[in-house]
Parts: structure tokens; sequence; C-alpha cells
């Protein structure tokens, strides 16, 4: 939870110098913030000192770290003034960054923007600063995702280039310094300063480092790290360039309107952009920043469920409009619009917290709830416990392996293909071992087969559990598949042991082996995971006729046995038990 600290005496003449510390406090509290600490109360301030109030953001509302955005929320909750209007100002000619190829080595994606007639004071400068800060800590995963340049415009030329050199190319004089440095000099300068160096890792490996220059050559910018001096922000900057670099396009999009959002109210015209053209290596343009509404349809009766009040769709958009959500009453529907600052409102549910908080949860009638409920296991849980005792039943021992695991292991080691349509990837994994959401069991027991080779023979293991499937139709783009696999290792591969456990499941689940009509079956297949001629699919057919491949049985490959390090032969099976419910 991010905690800001804004001026008292500030913040309360924004607001009408209408509270006293315990208003505010109660403020707060309504609207969903808290305030931790009032500098004031804490005892005498030294000459000059001014109150400071530390008040704790909740994560998801980055709109509210900065002074400027605290303040405009508290003002339209209670009522002082409107939701602004965010307006791109169109230009004939809007200023360029274009992006060369070499950029996709170490990060990709850029953006901008430009502020124009901007009028600083201390405050209001230091405000800028710390709203940087705040999300490069937060929302930009300390610069790893997403970084953010600030430039005075009337000391560079467009058009703009953003590239991608080897460090020794690149040289400019950093922010508060004195000294002109190349990449690798910037490098090892930073890495005794507190601030800078814990961002270094980020791109010092690397072989080449992004960088930002103006029409001339001049530096801008070596993101994610620093500015140039020459470029430098002072209380006399009129013109502000922004650009924001990033190796996620959300999050980059989502930092750029909130930097641009939040300080617009500071432009000779308030609440005006002025946008930058984005031009990338394969012709592609992009005009940004987007300060479109988004429109999130919902329902009176939907809100008030969740809720638990009773208000009609008219009353629900004047409550919402207290919270910077412009909403229209369209026959049932209620479609309400999300500004650029409110990148969390996502859902429905998301409008329903946001009417609570303005309705007031203290406002909320306490209700008992007299409806009587009996818990009970998930159907799929259920079968998967009964599919788990049947096997143990058997004589065979259950395994729990880890969810995660290297590509190698789904794919190279099981002599398989990754086409693209099945692995669920991790952007950032941790380690080689945890490069993806595994779609098979079987790599899993196979790997604790080798972690025990201590065992004497045979070695009967099994596991029932979730394996993970892309869905593109889905709005996760993925989906869970339970499976059901079990391994035999011994000095032979007595493939009817793990068929005869086959049937024996089967048979209580009350699926006969049947024909093509009705049941399950063996039918041959090849897979290159299996030794060939040794190997079938599963089929099952349900009531309705319908078949559906479950999964596969047969003799590993000793190929995939030498990829795990295991010396005797192994047969197997893995099926979905999905099907069954």
């Amino acid at each position: 939870m991010p905690t800001i600290n804004v001026d008292k005496a500030d913040l309360f003449e924004y607001l009408g110098n209408q509270f006293d510390t315990a208003q505010f406090r109660e403020l707060c509290f309504e609207f969903g913030i808290e305030l931790e600490e009032d500098s004031s109360e804490e005892g005498e301030l030294a000459a000059g000192e001014r109150a400071q109030l530390k008040i704790d953001i909740p994560a998801n509302r980055y709109d509210l770290i900065c002074f400027e955005g605290l303040s405009r929320a508290l003002g339209v909750f209670l009522g002082r003034e409107e939701t602004p209007t965010y307006r791109i100002v169109p230009v004939d000619k809007p200023q360029r960054i274009v992006v060369t190829k070499e950029c996709a080595q170490v990060r990709p994606y850029v953006v901008g923007a430009i502020l124009r007639g901007v009028t600083l004071t201390p405050a209001r400068y230091q405000s800028f600063i710390d709203l940087q800060d705040k999300l490069h800590h937060n929302l930009c995963s300390k610069r790893t995702l997403v970084s953010i340049g600030t430039h005075d415009l009337d000391t560079v030329s467009g058009p703009f280039t953003y590239e991608a050199q080897a460090p020794e190319d690149i040289r400019f004089v950093p922010l508060n310094q004195t000294e002109l440095m190349d990449g690798r000099r910037v490098i090892e300068f930073y890495e005794a300063d507190q601030q800078i160096k814990r961002f270094l890792h980020i791109i010092k490996d690397s072989p080449v480092f992004p960088v930002v220059y103006d029409a001339s050559r001049t530096v801008l910018s070596l993101p994610p790290l620093i500015n140039s001096e020459h470029s430098k922000i002072t209380l006399d900057t009129k013109n502000i360039f922004i650009e924001v670099t990033a190796t996620d396009v959300t999050k980059m999009h989502m930092v750029l309107n909130i930097v641009v959002t939040m300080f617009s109210q500071h432009c000779a015209e308030p609440f005006t952009v002025e946008p930058v053209e984005v031009v990338y290596p394969d012709g592609q343009t992009e005009l940004c920043p987007d300060l479109e509404l988004r429109t999130i349809k919902t329902t009176a009766k939907y809100l008030n469920g969740i809720v638990g009040i009773k208000k009609s769709s008219s009353e629900i958009a004047e409550l919402l409009k207290k919270m910077s959500l412009d909403a229209t009453v369209s026959g049932d529907d209620i479609l309400v619009m999300a500004p650029p600052t409110r990148p969390d409102i996502l859902q429905e549910c998301d409008v329903a917290e946001d009417l609570a908080i303005a309705y007031g949860y203290n406002q909320i009638p306490r209700v008992q709830n007299n409806e009587a409920t009996v818990g009970r296991p998930l159907p799929l849980n259920k079968l998967s416990d009964i599919v788990r005792k049947e096997i143990a039943m058997a004589g065979w021992t259950e395994a729990l392996t880890l969810s995660l695991c290297s590509h190698d292991d789904n794919f190279k080691s099981m002599r398989r293909e990754d086409r693209g349509d099945e692995a669920v990837l991790l952007e950032k994994p941790a380690s080689a071992e945890n490069q993806m959401c595994r779609s098979l069991l079987l790599p899993g027991l196979l790997k604790t087969v080798r972690e025990n080779k201590n065992r004497p023979n045979p070695v009967r293991v099994f596991e029932v559990s979730d394996v993970v499937m892309k869905a593109p139709a889905l709005e996760r783009g993925a989906r869970n598949e339970r499976h059901a696999c079990a391994l035999y290792s011994s000095n032979e591969a007595r493939f009817e042991v793990v068929q005869g456990l086959l049937d024996a499941l089967m048979q209580s689940l009350n699926v006969r082996h049947g024909s093509e009509r009705q049941g399950y079956r063996l039918v041959e297949a090849e897979n290159p995971s299996y030794l060939p001629g040794r190997t079938a699919n599963v089929v099952y057919t349900d009531e309705a006729g319908s078949a559906v491949v479950l999964g596969t049985i047969g003799i590993v490959h000793p190929e995939v046995l030498a990829s795990f390090e295991l010396n005797f032969p192994i047969s197997c099976f893995e099926i979905n038990i999905e099907p069954f419910l």
C-alpha cells in the first residue's frame, strides 16, 4: 500500500478549509483511504516547517499518489468540482519518436506526450518528481517493466529517435553531473549511488543500451537509468516532453496516462495534452496518449445485489459521479465511462466497489442472512478424490509435483515439438526450472523417479492434478485441465500393469471397456514420447455418442528415459478425467 505525504495547509485550502484533523480522518475513511499521521499532532514544528499529512493509498489507485490526483479526487467526491475532461490538442505536425529495430533486443516499446505552458512551483516540481518515483516503484516494477523520462522541450529539438547502441557509443552528461560519460562509465559511476544502483542490473549485461536522441544527436536519456543534464527540467520549464519506454505495452500506456492527466492541470489550457507520434521499425505508427473513456456496461440489479442497497439506475449514476465515473442510463443498463485516470476499473465488480464507497460503507444496511446452505465439494474435486483412492488402493504411491517446469522438460526431453498452441509461458521466469505452466504430468513423475533411484524396483507412482493449456477464446487466455497419470518402473516394461490399473480405474468409475458406441477403448497411435508400436490413445465415447481422446498409454521411449537419466524401462498412462463428470 503506497504512502504519500501532502502539505496539510495546501490540501485543506484546496478543499475549502472546512476540516480539522479529526474531520479529515473521517473523510479519508469514507473515501477508502487512511490518514496515518498528521505531523502537527506529533509535536511542535520547527521554524518554517509546514505540517504534513501521511496518507495510505490503495495499491490500485495510481491516480491518488500525488497531490494533484488526491486533491482532485477528493474535490469531486465532496461535490466541489466536476470530473475534468482530458483532451488531446490536435496539431498539424506532431513531434515524432522514431524507433530503430535494435531496440527489440532490450526495451522494445516507447510512447510520448507533451505538456505545453506548464507553470511550476517548488511544490509542483517536487510532486512531479515524487509521482515518477512512486510509479517506478509500484506500477513499473522498479523500472523493469516501464521507465519515465521527462525533459525541457525548449532545450531539445525533434524528431526524436529511440535507439539501442553499444554502451561505448553513447556519450552524455547524466542528470545533476558535470562529467561526460559513455554507457560503461555510467554503469561504473552509479554502482556507488544508493538510488540508481538498484536499477543497473536491468541493462548492465545487455550488449546494447537503450537511448533517446533528439534531432541534433543530443542524448535525452539512458532508460531506465538516468536522464541527461542537457534536458533537465527546472522551475522555469514551460514545455515538458515526456517519453516512456517499456517492455510491457499495457503498463506503459497506463503510466503515460497517469503522468499527463495528473499534471495537465498546470498547463496554460488545463487538462490538455499535445500528442506524440511513434514510428516503429515495421512502419506502424501510433499517436499517443490515448485518453478515450472506457465503457463498462452493468445493471442496477447487479450493483445493488453486490453492495446490498436498493437504488434506481439514475441514483446509482449520480453516486458514481462522486468517484469520477461518468454514467448514463440506457434502458435497464448503466453505461459507466471510466476516465484514463482510473485503470483500476476493469469489470462490473470494480464499479460496485466504487458505488459502495460513494454510498458510504457505514450507511449500507445490516441484514441477517437467513438462507441455510450446506457445504459440499466441487464435482471435479470429488471425482479426483475417487480416482486417487482407487489408484492408491491398488498399491500405488501418490506424488505431488510442481505446477511449473522448464520448457525442455515439457517438450525437448519428451521428444515433443512446441507448436505454440499448448504451452502457457511465463514472461519473466525466476529460473530455468520455472519457464512455463506444465501441460503434462508425466515429466514431473519422471523427475520424481529420477530423484528416488535408491528405491528398489518396482516403482509405482501416480498423480492427479491440474495442467494448464492455452485457450485464446477465454478472457484469461488459458484453462486448467484435471489429469491422472500413473507410472510403473521396473526391470521390465510390464505394459500390462498400467493397462490393468487403467481398466480397474475405469471400472470403478462405471465406464466399461466398450466398442465405438459407448465406453472407452484403446486405439493404436503414434506419439514421439513413447516407443513406436507400443502406444495407444485412450478414447472415451459418452452416452450421446461423442468420442474424445482422453490421453495416452504406452511404454516410454528410451531417448526420453535418457533425457531424465533413467536406466529402467517405464510404462505409463496419462488421461484427462474431466469428461467423466
